[in-house]
């Protein structure tokens, strides 16, 4: 039974609930030869209640969050079979050359974790390919890349679980309303500092995003090259990093789509220096330079951290060649019920805007 599995959370929660049915109705039948006895035996009851109380919360927060993604990660035991996708496409015994070593999950989804050269940072990436990526007839063609920013607290796992990648992408190539990429999910904190996407001293995570893990998939990967093979998707403090990278690195990532991005100005608490954080704001960002990129930015109107006049302001100071697209919903909060019901619109829209390379359908 999988650490995440749906099954697990709900034993925990039937244990739970027997667990305290029995304390209530045997608590004062339990016999003993003295009363300390029976004491002892009613706080071992409440204490296996508490624990397993407990327990449920600690599984529903690790499956909306990702934390740990099987009780191999959880214990640190993980033995999974290493799998490095090359180039040419297909398994290869152990990585040629620098390239990281991929460990195929049990839901096909690559998992490594890798050290950037040039941030000095490393973290967890996920990697999935369509299926068009493994077939002969495509095995010289480059796929175009869409990177998965995730919130905070969260991480790259939260998109496999909650947010039903890669799920939802294969549904709509099967609509034939998508065209093929890859999906690759970096953690966006690593070591879990969070610094909106921003370097900052010796943590340098933009760099880590925008030029560590670009390179480490384009190693292992045959991916499209240049800026228009690239896009963002982010949401919350990972929709923030959606539309901050594209103006800052824009011969990397042509592309960035923000589902309830955090505030534009940017959050003070990851970035307390006020010069800091305006030359990594999107707001003052838009104003000052007009790179040739494409962004959309998505919220609706009940969701009071993303809020539609935030992303207005945003249009507002864009110019030519930035484009700036909005979708606002008319109902929806901060989460992955209103996210999917917005890969609809941002998921082809994120499509229609990338390169592909010769012969992908």
């Amino acid at each position: 039974m999988g650490l995440t599995s749906g099954a697990f959370l709900a034993v925990l929660i039937v244990l739970c609930v027997a667990a305290t049915l029995a304390t209530a109705l045997l608590g004062n039948r339990i016999p003993g030869p003295r009363p300390p006895a029976a004491v002892l035996a009613r706080i071992a009851m409440v204490a296996v209640c508490q624990l397993l109380a407990v327990a449920v919360v600690a599984a529903w927060i690790n499956n909306a969050f990702g934390l740990y993604t099987s009780w191999s990660d959880l214990l640190g035991t993980s033995s999974g079979k290493a799998v490095f996708t090359g180039p040419g496409g297909g398994a290869a015994a152990g990585p040629p050359g620098p390239a990281p070593t991929f460990t195929r999950q049990a839901d096909g989804v690559l998992l490594t974790r890798a050290r950037g050269p040039q941030s000095g940072l490393s973290g967890r990436i996920l990697v999935w390919t369509p299926p068009e990526y493994d077939q002969p007839a495509y095995r010289t063609t480059g796929f175009p890349v869409v990177m998965l920013l995730h919130g905070i607290p969260g991480s790259p796992q939260t998109w496999f679980t909650a947010g039903e990648m890669p799920q939802a992408v294969e549904g709509l190539l099967t609509q034939r309303r998508v065209r093929p990429f890859l999906l690759v999910a970096p953690v966006i904190d690593p070591g879990r500092v969070n610094t909106d996407c921003s370097d900052v001293g010796a943590t340098r995570t933009a760099t880590w995003l925008a030029r560590d893990v670009p390179a480490i998939v384009g190693r292992s990967f045959r991916t499209l090259s240049g800026a228009r093979g690239r896009a963002l998707l982010g949401l919350s403090t990972g929709g923030f990093c959606a539309v901050k990278l594209p103006l800052q690195f824009p011969s990397v990532f042509a592309t960035g789509a923000a589902m309830s991005p955090d505030p534009l100005d940017g959050d003070p608490a990851a970035l307390p220096s006020a010069a800091l954080r305006s030359a990594n704001s999107p707001q003052q960002l838009v104003r000052r330079s007009h790179p040739p990129v494409a962004l959309l930015l998505a919220t609706t109107l009940q969701d009071r951290t993303s809020r539609p006049a935030d992303l207005a302001r945003f249009r507002q100071g864009a110019r030519p060649p930035t484009r700036v697209s909005t979708l606002v919903l008319d109902t929806g909060g901060h989460n992955f019920g209103t996210w999917k019901r917005m890969y609809r619109t941002v998921l082809p829209w994120l499509s229609s805007h990338l390169a592909h390379g010769p012969g992908t359908p």
